[in-house]
């Protein structure tokens, strides 16, 4: 009797071993989209890389994620999840080290760039795993403790950033990534389950496609901030974002294996939640990296104090995200997943009481309202893309919900820095001046005080226009999900191509 209840314990405890890995690499990811907001004036002295080198450190790495991550979500669904895993691991490592090593900035952004792609094997392989190993209860419970995992991992960067930065090195930020990564792929080869879908073939023309409308968007945004908006480079960069993306919607209306299926976007729900994890990741998170601006170069923190204050998004986020797991079948995730995107939009909103004489203090309210905002969407959110599509097109659900969050995330911080940028230069007029600024390594004058707080204060407004937006676009659309299986019909033309892969 006890041998039996005990191999019955060893049972209960050992299924969730699977989650154990996947919460790993999800959270090891996530925490490097965020990690090196607060070592950004270190890296700018130590590197002498200017404002746009640095928007491109934190945006090459979400772009690429973004970029990469329905090629690769086809890719695992073929070759397997298990093996993407442990490959985009293997690769996430090796641009850790190269991180950790770069001499100057132009390296550095190459070398995120790698981490990136092996950061998109990772993310577009978990979700997948999730939906493939758990069922049932356990599912939502799963879905909440990786959404909660996730959550804490974007949040909790700046403060592991800011420990690391201010006792090792910025360096470490990076290399602190390799141990980790051999556990987790320790734990991967032992516990977890190999899934595939066969019969298919990556779709390598949308991948090409969708990889220069995210990344012509992104630099030609990053041009406006740079040299206006009448400058070639970048109207002639969104002109092509435009173009590339009306080539990717066609290739994935005819390519036999598309990386993302169209018919998918017919749901007002799928649509919303694709579309609320976007503007998510750009209310939330994007504005990190001009806070901590704020906090470092004018009110002087250290990198650890800079990530103790930023610390409620964290915790506030774990909390409410672990409880939403237990509940996510009871309520209907157009309340959670609105509710929680209209927190985040008021959180940033209530962010924009700094002033010129405010301390760090003033932001925690704001901070702690955007981190329940986020514990209550995100896990919810992902849950209703994923049963929103039949199950066997689970990698192409994850690539698409995670591609909108990383797509979103560089997008913001493209747009945010934008903002931030024009309204520091209205004040302070001169632009070499706005980028020592936005470094840390300009005089703390009162002038430069009072631009930077203009600039945040006006950034706080954008993301919580965004967040509102996302939580407008959840009540309106979203409606009891499209069950497994009940894809609407090919069009005509699509019947007319080669068929799609079967369901």
């Amino acid at each position: 009797m006890m041998g039996a209840t005990g191999s019955q314990g060893w049972r209960m405890r050992s299924r969730w071993w699977p989650l154990v890995a996947i919460c790993l690499g999800s959270f090891m990811l996530l925490l490097d989209v965020t990690i090196v907001t607060v070592a950004l004036p270190d890296m700018a002295t130590d590197l002498h890389a200017s404002f746009a080198d640095l928007q491109w450190v934190l945006d090459v790495y979400a772009l690429v994620l973004a970029a990469m991550l329905l090629g690769a979500g086809s890719v695992s669904d073929i070759v397997g999840r298990r093996r993407a895993y442990i490959a985009g691991l293997v690769l996430f490592a090796l641009g850790s080290l190269a991180c950790g090593l770069a001499p100057s900035a132009g390296l550095l952004i190459t070398a995120r760039g790698l981490q990136g792609i092996g950061g998109a094997l990772m993310f577009a392989t978990t979700t997948a795993l999730l939906n493939s190993t758990y069922s049932g209860r356990d599912r939502g419970v799963a879905f909440g403790i990786w959404g909660a995992v996730s959550g804490a991992g974007s949040a909790l960067g700046p403060l592991a950033g800011g420990l690391l930065t201010e006792h090792a090195g910025w360096r470490w930020i990076f290399l602190v990534n390799l141990p980790i990564t051999v556990v987790t792929i320790v734990v991967t080869l032992v516990v977890c389950a190999e899934t595939r879908r066969p019969g298919v073939r990556p779709d390598v023309p949308g991948v090409l496609t969708f990889t220069v409308f995210a990344g012509a968007l992104t630099y030609g945004l990053i041009q406006a901030g740079d040299h206006g908006w009448s400058a070639p480079g970048t109207w002639s960069f969104l002109v092509l974002a435009v173009l590339a993306l009306a080539a990717f919607c066609a290739v994935e209306r005819r390519v036999k294996y598309p990386s993302l299926d169209l018919r998918l976007f017919r749901s007002g729900s799928f649509t919303a939640t694709v579309t609320a994890g976007l503007l998510l990741m750009a209310s939330a998170f994007s504005v990190l990296a001009f806070t901590s601006v704020w906090l470092q170069g004018v009110l002087g923190l250290s990198p650890i104090a800079t990530g103790v204050i930023l610390l409620p998004l964290a915790g506030c986020g774990f909390l409410l995200s672990a409880l939403a797991g237990r509940v996510i079948q009871q309520i209907s995730p157009r309340w959670t997943a609105g509710g929680g995107m209209l927190l985040i939009g008021l959180g940033g909103w209530l962010q924009m009481v700094i002033g010129p004489d405010s301390t760090a203090v003033a932001l925690l309210p704001g901070l702690a309202v955007v981190g329940f905002g986020i514990g209550l969407a995100i896990p919810t959110l992902t849950a209703e893309a994923m049963t929103a599509a039949p199950a066997e097109f689970g990698g192409m659900v994850a690539g698409a919900v995670n591609t909108a969050r990383q797509l979103g995330y560089a997008l913001g911080v493209a747009v945010l820095g934008l903002t931030f940028r024009n309204t520091v230069e209205q004040h302070v007029g001169d632009p070499e001046l706005v980028g020592a600024a936005a470094t840390g390594q300009a005089p703390r004058t009162a002038e430069i005080r009072d631009a930077i707080v203009a600039g945040l204060d006006t950034a706080y407004l954008v993301a919580g226009a965004i967040g509102v937006l996302g939580g407008l676009l959840v009540l309106c659309l979203v409606r009891p999900v499209i069950r497994p299986g009940t894809l609407p019909p090919r069009s005509a033309e699509q019947d007319a191509a080669p068929a799609a892969a079967p369901h």
